[in-house]
This record gives structure tokens, sequence and C-alpha cells, in this order.
């Protein structure tokens, strides 16, 4: 029997592959090889990566950003990524509830994601029509990667940081064990600090490579009892690891390289990382 939940589906692709990467699919056609669409290109780096990732994590706003031909675009990598491969779209949606339902159903039901992210900042009831849908995932996001994260998401509520009072209220939004956080590598204390409230929840890590998070100590702080469900996000470093005819060669010796270095990391997680 296929597995039915989301979660079921990154643990299986995530032990098929022995991965918990994650490759972010951002298409920026500043940074692509110059000889190929920006499809084609995508479906080389799924080719050349698919066997080495626990999911892909399609960014939204790069293929909007195309207009019509990013829509298409989107579409055509969706249907290139192997089912056995869960898909994660990155949209970080966060609207009142009425409108979160029609996000829900374009994300869910159209486009066929597996899992999402969303924004708390309009409360829980906004993340119902995410949160009702026990087969797919919902990442809520906690502590962002990106410099002025802490500007928001550091204030302190109740003597409490905000970013962990988030991740305390998505643990009670949770109905059927879908809710996962999104916690910056760029912040590996924040991740150590994430993870005692949010034991077995799933943590997705950005910030690897190109933001320049530290991989080793964010997974070693990230991963759960038995050493999983932290899933580092790689994009720009993958994609764009050449712009050369040998792109999909590179694109997968940064992949597996990065595979690498969380297992190991992985693996070392027994040793004080919180």
């Amino acid at each position: 029997m296929p597995p039915s939940t989301f979660l079921e589906r990154l643990h299986a692709a995530a032990r098929a592959n022995e991965s918990w990467l994650c490759v972010g699919l951002d298409p920026d056609p500043s940074l692509a090889p110059e000889t190929v669409a920006i499809p084609d290109f995508l479906r080389g780096i799924i080719e050349a990566t698919s066997d080495l990732v626990c999911c892909f994590k399609p960014n939204i706003a790069f293929f909007e950003a195309l207009g019509l031909e990013g829509q298409h675009a989107l579409r055509s990598v969706l249907a290139a990524i192997p089912a056995s491969v869960p898909v994660l779209l990155d949209a970080k949606r966060g609207d009142t509830p009425h409108t979160m339902r029609a996000y829900a159903q374009a994300i869910f039901d159209d486009l066929g994601a597996d899992a999402v992210t969303v924004s708390p900042y309009l409360g829980g009831d906004a993340l119902s029509p995410f949160l009702e849908r026990a087969d797919r995932g919902v990442f809520v996001l906690c502590k962002t990667s990106n410099p002025g994260a802490g500007e928001i998401q550091d204030l302190e509520v109740g003597g409490t940081p905000l970013f962990l009072h988030v991740a305390r209220l998505a643990l009670e939004w949770d109905r059927h064990r879908s809710v996962g956080l999104v916690v910056g590598a760029t912040y590996p204390r924040d991740v150590a600090t994430v993870r005692r409230v949010a034991p077995e929840a799933p943590i997705l890590l950005p910030g690897v490579g190109a933001q320049a998070g530290d991989l080793e100590a964010s997974v070693r702080a990230g991963v759960d009892a038995r050493a999983e469900r932290a899933i580092v996000n790689a994009s720009r470093t993958i994609l764009y690891a050449s712009r050369g005819t040998d792109w999909q060669a590179a694109a997968r010796s940064e992949a597996d390289r990065l595979r690498q270095s969380i297992n190991s990391a992985r693996m070392g997680s027994a040793a004080p990382a919180r």
C-alpha cells in the first residue's frame, strides 16, 4: 500500500534515497545556462538529482515572475517530478480563512502539491483550510533565514521569543500530525530551541549555501531522536553549480556532496549540539 500522508511519503523518499536534502527549484534566467529553456533546465535538474533528495521545493514566486510562461513552466516541472518524491511548494500563503480556502484548493487540488509553506501571522483560523488536509504537509514559518528575521521574530511575548511562541501554537493547531516548522539554518541555536519544544515535527532548514547557513550545526540541532526530520533545503548552490554544458553533472555532484554532508552531520547528532 503506498504511503498515504505527506510525512509517510517524505520518510519513504528519505529512506529510499538515504537523504534529507531538499532541492529548491527557483528558476532565475540570469543565472541559468543561457542555451537551455527554463522548463528544460529544471527538468534536467530533477532528472539529475531525484535519487539524491527527500523532496523538491519549487518556489512559486520565481515562476510567477516569468508571467504566463512561468505558469506553464511550473506545471511542466511538477509533472516531471517522480511520484516517489514529494513536492513541497514554497508559497508562504497567509490571508483570511475564506481566501486561504481558495489558496488550499489551488495548491493542493489544482497543482497537486504534497506540502506547502504558510505564514502564521493571521492566526490558526486562517491556516485551518490547509490544516484540515490530513494527507498534506503544512510548514509554518517560524524563524526565517534572512538577516532581518529577528526584527519581528525575536520580539518577546510574555518572556518568550515570538518564533518560539509560533512553534508552540503551530503544534496546538496541528490536527493530523501534518505540521512542520521552518527555521533558518542561519540560526542553529534557534533550531535547537525549536526542536526542544517540537520533538517530532519535521523542520525545514533553508539558508544553506548562498545564505551561508551552518549545515552541520543546524542539522545536528534539528534532527529528531532518530536523527531524521531535519530537511535541508539548497537551491542556488545546486541549480547554478555550473552555467556550462556540464550543468547537470555539476548539479548532481553538488547535491550528492550536500547529501553526504547532511548524513555525516546526522550521524554525529548524538554529540552535544543543544
